[in-house]
């Protein structure tokens, strides 16, 4: 009776994907490998954050005293959805809100020292990481893998530049012509 090499029905079965698709599945491994390793600090204390409430203490801690409406003008992100992960900071001693003196309607918005320590400790655990990360590349390799990423980015970047735009992208209404 014979058996079967494992190794060789894995790549049997293996989809081969096209070398663009291959990248960016290497890209969002590497991000979700980084992320969890990043958050794993955490896991043993009084607070699981999510990656953007991560995002959120350090754009307060870069941006003390900042309301909701500069937080959603800077990510462009749901009102509703990083009102929700606000309140949920301020719940458990991370941000605190003081009132704008100029305008009682709007919150001013500051990390406390229990949220100045997490994410400290976020950003310590960025840096750890980072350098696990490229240990074995040079110096070279590095500015190199930079500069291809700039490359990647940028081309991404454009595709809202070059790409055709529907009348609703555009802002206008979309009319239906009589046939």
């Amino acid at each position: 009776m014979s058996t079967m090499n494992p190794t060789r029905v894995d790549i049997v079965n293996k989809k081969t994907l096209k070398e663009s698709d291959d990248v960016f599945e290497s890209i969002h491994t590497i991000m979700h490998l980084f992320r969890s390793e990043q958050y794993r600090v955490l896991r043993d204390g009084p607070h699981e954050l999510t990656h953007m409430e991560g995002k959120l203490l350090g754009f307060f801690e870069r941006n003390p005293g900042a309301t909701l409406r500069d937080l959603t003008g800077h990510t462009r992100q749901d009102k509703g959805q990083l009102a929700r992960l606000i309140k949920n900071l301020r719940e458990h001693g991370l941000l605190e809100g003081r009132d704008d003196e100029d305008d009682r309607r709007s919150v001013r918005l500051h990390l406390t020292a229990e949220g100045l320590e997490i994410h400290l400790a976020l950003r310590r655990q960025v840096g750890r990481l980072s350098e696990i990360a490229i240990k074995n590349l040079s110096p070279s390799e590095r500015r190199q893998l930079v500069t291809l990423l700039h490359q990647v980015r940028g081309n991404l970047e454009s595709v809202n530049d070059t790409a055709p735009q529907t009348p609703a992208a555009r802002g206008k209404k979309a009319v239906k012509r009589k046939a």
